[in-house]
C-alpha cells in the first residue's frame, strides 16, 4: 500500500519498504509484505562469457560412450499411445536397424563400443564408482590413439583399463579377482597393461595393505575388533619400513591371520585359508608373520 506517494509505505506501521533480493521489508518493523521469488533470467545457460550464446543444456557429456553421449535412440514405444500397424512396425524396425549403424561408422568406434561395453561389465562386478568407469574408458581410448590396441585383445584391454585405474585411484583389487572376471586370460591383462603403463607413462604405485582389510575380514567372517588390530599390525610395518617389495595383499591376509589368532575370543583362521582370500601362497603368509615378529 502507497498511498499515492512514490515510495511504498508499510500496510502495519506505515514505515518504509525496501526491496532486498527477492523480498520487500518494512525498515521499521521487518514485516516481509511482498516477496517474489521468481527467476526472470533465460531459461538458457550460456557457456562464454556474454549473454550470446544460446546452446541448450541437455544430458552431461559422459567418457564412457564413444559418441560422448551426443547420439539419439530411436525408442520402442508408439509414441501416441495406439497400436501401430504391422507395417509401420516394420518401417519403425528398418529406421531403428538403419540408424544403429549410421552410429558406428568405423572400425575404431566399433572397437570403442565393444571395450567400453566390457568396461562398464568389470566395474558393475567389482562394485567401482562411475569415476572409474569413465576413467578406464578415456584410458582405453587413449591407447587406441597411441594404436596399442593393435594385435592385441580387446578384452585384455578393457581389462588391462580397469586394472589400470585401480592402481592409479588405490583401489584394492588383485589381478586375480579382475582376471576371475573377465573374458580375457592372465597373459592378455599382463600384456596389455604391460603396453599401457610402457606407452602411456601411468602414474602407479603401490597400494595400502590397510585397503584390503574390509573385504578379506568379511570373507573370513572375521569381527571388526580383529580388523582393527590388523590394521595396527599394518601400520607396525609401514613404520618399520617391513613391506618394501611384498605383496600388499598378501601383507593384509596375514596381518588378519595374526590378529584373528591372539584374539582369545576367536577360534582363529589357518594359513591356508588367508592365503585363499588374498590369493597368495602360504608361505607368503609365514613369511610376513616373521617380519611382523621382528618388528615388535
Amino acid at each position: 500500500m502507497d498511498d499515492g506517494n512514490t515510495n511504498p509505505i508499510c500496510i502495519e506501521c506505515d514505515g518504509q519498504l525496501r526491496t532486498d533480493g527477492t523480498e520487500t521489508v518494512c525498515e521499521e518493523c521487518g514485516l516481509v509484505s511482498e516477496e517474489n521469488a521468481i527467476d526472470h533470467g533465460p531459461e538458457w545457460r550460456s557457456f562464454e562469457d556474454d549473454n550470446s550464446d544460446r546452446r541448450r543444456t541437455g544430458a552431461p557429456l559422459t567418457r564412457s560412450r564413444h559418441d560422448r553421449g551426443l547420439s539419439t535412440e530411436i525408442g520402442y514405444g508408439s509414441g501416441s499411445g495406439s497400436r501401430l500397424t504391422g507395417r509401420k512396425r516394420r518401417q519403425l524396425a528398418r529406421m531403428r536397424r538403419e540408424h544403429n549403424r549410421a552410429r558406428i561408422s568405423t572400425k575404431a568406434e566399433r572397437n570403442q563400443v565393444y571395450g567400453f561395453t566390457r568396461i562398464k561389465r568389470l566395474i558393475t562386478e567389482l562394485s567401482l564408482p562411475d569415476a572409474a568407469r569413465e576413467q578406464a574408458c578415456a584410458l582405453f581410448k587413449s591407447a587406441q590413439s597411441e594404436d596399442l590396441l593393435r594385435g592385441r585383445s580387446l578384452e585384455g584391454f578393457a581389462a588391462a583399463a580397469v586394472y589400470a585405474v585401480c592402481r592409479t585411484l588405490s583401489m584394492a583389487r588383485t589381478l586375480s579377482e579382475i582376471v576371475a572376471i573377465s573374458r580375457a586370460d592372465e597373459s592378455e591383462l599382463k600384456a596389455a597393461y604391460d603396453a599401457l603403463n610402457r606407452e602411456l607413462g601411468l602414474s602407479t604405485g603401490p597400494i595400502d595393505p590397510t585397503q584390503y582389510l574390509p573385504r578379506y575380514a568379511s570373507k573370513l567372517d572375521l569381527d571388526t575388533t580383529i580388523e582393527q588390530c590388523a590394521r595396527e599390525h599394518v601400520e607396525t610395518l609401514l613404520e618399520n619400513c617391513a613391506i618394501g617389495g611384498r605383496n600388499p595383499s598378501g601383507v593384509a591376509a596375514a596381518c588378519l591371520y595374526v590378529a584373528a589368532n591372539d584374539c582369545p575370543d576367536c577360534e582363529g583362521i589357518t594359513q591356508a585359508s588367508a592365503g585363499a582370500v588374498a590369493d597368495v601362497n602360504p608361505v607368503t603368509i609365514r613369511s610376513t608373520i616373521h617380519q611382523l615378529e621382528e618388528c615388535y
